[in-house]
Order: C-alpha cells, then structure tokens, then sequence
C-alpha cells in the first residue's frame, strides 16, 4: 500500500471518485479461458512490491502484467524488473482506458483503505475482476458500493484475506465447523505490531485514509474469531485509546473489542501499532486450539490440546491465495473471500468505534 499519498492528493483524488463511477464505462467481458490470469497491481507501495509482486512469480494460474501508480519515477523500475510494456502502464487519470486492454483480466487493488472503492468501482466498471486488499473499504456503504459495481458488470470480487487460504488456517476452520474439539466456548485473538510512524503524510495516521490500528491490523483478529466460530457476532463493545499522541492524536494506537455470539459465545480480540501480538486461541469443551504466529509472513503454526502440532506449511501465502483466486475466475467457481466477507468486517469495525466513542457501550449489529 502507498505510503507516498499525500492527504492534500487523497482528498483530491477521492473527490473525483463520485464523478468517475457515476459516469460509468461499457461493460467489457472478455474470455477468461486462459493459461494464465493477467493481474495489475493498482497502487505500487510496500506490500504490492515486497510481497505480490515476488509472489506472482511463482505463481501457477496467473502474473504480473500491468501497474497503476500515481508516482510516475516507480515505472521504470518496475517496467525493467517485471518486463510491463508501456500499454499496460496506467496512473488513477487513465485507469478506466485499462477496459481495452485484454492483456489485464484483474485488477488488484492495493492502494489505502481511503480509495479503495473508487478504485475498485473503476476496475469493475472497465470489466475487469477485483482483488481488493483488506480492509476493504472505510464503511458499509463503500462495501456495497463495491459488491453492486461488480455484480452489474459481471465480474468476480474477491478480498485480500490471505489466511483463508493458508492450510493451518482450514484445519482450523474444519476443527469449528466439525466440533473436532466440542463446542466452541471461547476466542481469544490479537493482530498487531510495536512500531512507528513517523511521516504525517503516512496513510495509516490519517483518518479519511483508513488509518489507525483497528482498519490496518484489526481485521485480521475480527476475520479470525468469525472464521474460526463459523458465525457472525449479534453484538459488539470496543475500546480505543492511544498513548503517542504526538503520532496518532487522530487515530487509534491501540484497540481492543468483545464479539457477542447469539449463542452467548464471546470472542476477545486485540490490535495495535505499540504491542506486537499475532495468536488465534479457541477454547472447546473436550479441548483447545490455537495459531501462533497466526498470519506471519514467514509462517502460520499452532497446537492442539492433544499434542498434535501444525506446522509451518513451507509456501507462499500471498502466491497460494492469488492463484485460488485465479482458478476461481477461469472455472467460473465462488471465490474464497468473497466481496460479503469484507462488508461483513468493516460492519464490526465501524461498531468497535462507535462503542469506543460512547464509553464501551454494547452496540448490537
């Protein structure tokens, strides 16, 4: 994600959103019968050079063709790196043009959380598929917004959730679902990393950009207690604090939240930029599981209560889940993460925040 957009950029680029999608671009559906899947990275920041665009070298079922960045001294070292000819080359102005370009099947939407719906509106206008990072979108009304542009042109939108489709993290899945270890009766779990932003121009210290800890890092632990229950909350109470206001006097450092099941189960979560966390624990009534890193980069491991123990699977996280969403697109097939998961998120983001702002108040969804 950029972290070189600036708020005076953002702002003016996210003004132009509204009048892009109103006006609206043909619907392009071109075959997607294909051996490889063209993907374009749309925003050029960190993940998408340290994570995607490595990862999309070894992947099976689809590549890199194309990049959308709105810092133009990027292009040419990734044109020499990754071999992108010019055509395939677009800034936030141009992208619509990208309809034409049968090169690209996908876009993949790397940019702040802030412009992700105009971004992803775009791309679905232009009839291509969508593959937004998480979170998805700054609230409901963006998410939808996201799910209607692709639905009309017919295009698959699939969220970034890398764990979903990491093998530790089925089992777990499968353990919840199976009642492998009994019924569920508690989840505890924390996504979050002890660090600094300095820059004020940094995305993740403005608010209109998606900042703070919850929207960057608190998806992970409310995406783990609703996959590892299988259910969605009823209810939630939040907390919201920071203690280096000289940096996030406008965000929050630090979140911590209670999901409320209909069956009274209640799952604790956590997130932060001061305290570096990463666990997913389950609690059963014949037993317990647990994920520890549960969404390391270099690896997801954990245990279980009767001594079996769930290894690192030894892949490329980022590689496994662009390729199952690639054979989603080529088999014509549902994807994995589908675009109601991330809506589904950021429902539980905006009431973490509004239980914060009235003092811990339980905010039923």
């Amino acid at each position: 994600m950029s972290k070189n957009l600036t708020r005076k950029q953002f702002l003016k680029l996210a003004g132009s959103a509204a009048a892009i999608s109103s006006f609206g671009f043909p619907s392009i559906i071109i075959p997607k019968r294909k051996e490889k899947i063209g993907v374009a990275l749309v925003g050029l920041g960190r993940y998408a050079s340290g994570q995607l665009a490595p990862a999309l070298q070894e992947t099976e079922h689809c590549e890199l063709r194309g990049i959308v960045t709105g810092t133009p001294s990027k292009i040419p070292e990734w044109q020499e790196q990754y071999g992108i000819p010019d055509r395939n080359v677009y800034n936030y102005e141009t992208l619509p043009d990208i309809a034409s370009n049968d090169d690209i099947d996908v876009i993949y939407i790397v940019t702040p959380p802030g412009v992700h719906a105009r971004d992803a509106i775009v791309g679905a206008e232009a009839g291509k598929h969508v593959w937004c990072e998480k979170p998805m979108a700054m609230n409901e009304q963006e998410c939808q917004a996201i799910i209607d542009a692709a639905e009309k042109n017919r295009v698959q939108l699939t969220i970034g959730y890398r764990m979903q489709h990491e093998p530790n993290t089925q089992t777990i899945i499968r353990f919840g679902r199976e009642e492998t270890y009994g019924q569920i009766t508690g989840v505890q779990t924390g996504a979050g990393y002890s660090g600094a932003h300095t820059d004020p121009e940094n995305w993740r210290r403005i608010p209109e950009m998606g900042g703070g800890a919850l929207y960057d890092m608190g998806v992970y632990p409310i995406n783990a207690a609703r996959y590892a229950t299988g259910m969605e909350p009823v209810a939630v109470t939040g907390k919201q604090w920071s203690e280096r206001e000289e940096m996030y006097s406008d965000v929050d450092e630090f979140s911590e939240f209670e999901l409320e099941f209909a069956n009274g189960l209640k799952a604790f979560g956590e997130t932060s930029f001061g305290k570096s966390t990463n666990y997913l624990n389950v609690e059963c009534t014949d037993g317990w599981y647990r994920l520890e890193p549960m969404q390391s980069y270099r690896g997801v491991r954990g245990e279980t209560s009767d001594g079996n123990q769930l290894p690192s699977a030894g892949i490329n996280q980022q590689a496994r889940q662009m390729d199952n969403d690639a054979i989603a697109i080529k088999e014509n097939k549902a994807p994995i993460v589908p675009g109601e998961d991330g809506l589904a998120d950021i429902r539980i983001v905006k009431a973490v925040m509004e239980s914060s702002r009235m003092g811990g108040e339980r905010i039923e969804l």
